[in-house]
């Protein structure tokens, strides 16, 4: 499995994140990007680190930082929302509207049966996702979002709970594996981070095969 670089400068990396690839190491073991920051050195003497997360699901931009001082100034643009973050998702529907933003609280809660999921709660974290229709696929829609807030789980809960329709292939909150669809439809398909005194980290990263293959075009 190789991983594409989509952006790199001297303090950063964008990967383009292979889906079913953990970013952090499962409980349970097994492969995860940890494994392969070693060969995205690059020549450099320190592995790179990610600046943020993305399910193992999520494809698509993940950005890394090259040394210390460039971690610590990406986790500021992070907490004051100065980065932009696009997303591509399949959806098992169709929402009433064409496009518009959700305002959904969201909170951790757990079961011994289910384990842990997030819902929506007045009590829980502010979470905020603007959206926009992009195309009809059949039964299914390609939703474009931009979260202004980076929740765990945050866009799958509010396009269930704030659209009427679960990401396509979600095994939590959807109907998981479903023709077209081995796993839960979302694609983080750019990112912009500014920076002072220096052009921003700009990546976008392509539609990957699953996508296309339901229809879906890169617009």
């Amino acid at each position: 499995m190789t991983i594409p670089i989509l952006f790199e400068d001297g303090e950063a990396l964008v990967i383009d994140k292979p889906a079913g690839l953990p970013v952090d190491r499962p409980k349970r073991g097994g492969p995860c990007l940890e494994d392969r920051l070693d060969e995205l050195k690059l020549g450099f003497q320190r592995a790179p680190v990610p600046v943020h997360r993305l399910d193992t699901d999520t494809s698509g931009c993940l950005l890394l930082a090259r040394n210390p001082k460039a971690l610590k100034r990406f986790n500021r643009a992070f907490e004051e929302r100065l980065v932009e973050k696009t997303y591509l998702a399949v959806l098992a529907g169709h929402p009433a509207e064409e496009s518009g933003t959700i305002e959904l609280a969201l909170a951790k809660i757990s079961s011994a049966e289910k384990g842990w999921r997030m819902i929506a709660a007045k009590k829980g974290k502010a979470a905020i996702s603007h959206w926009q229709k992009v195309e009809t696929l059949g039964e299914h829609s390609l939703i474009r979002f931009r979260p202004e807030t980076g929740r765990t789980h945050q866009l799958r809960v509010h396009a269930l709970k704030g659209l009427g329709a679960a990401l396509l292939g979600d095994p939590i909150y959807g109907a998981g594996v479903v023709p077209g669809a081995s796993r839960t439809m979302l694609h983080a398909a750019s990112i912009v981070v500014p920076r002072d005194g220096k052009p921003p980290i700009e990546a976008h990263a392509p539609l990957p095969a699953d996508f296309i293959a339901l229809g879906a075009s890169d617009g």
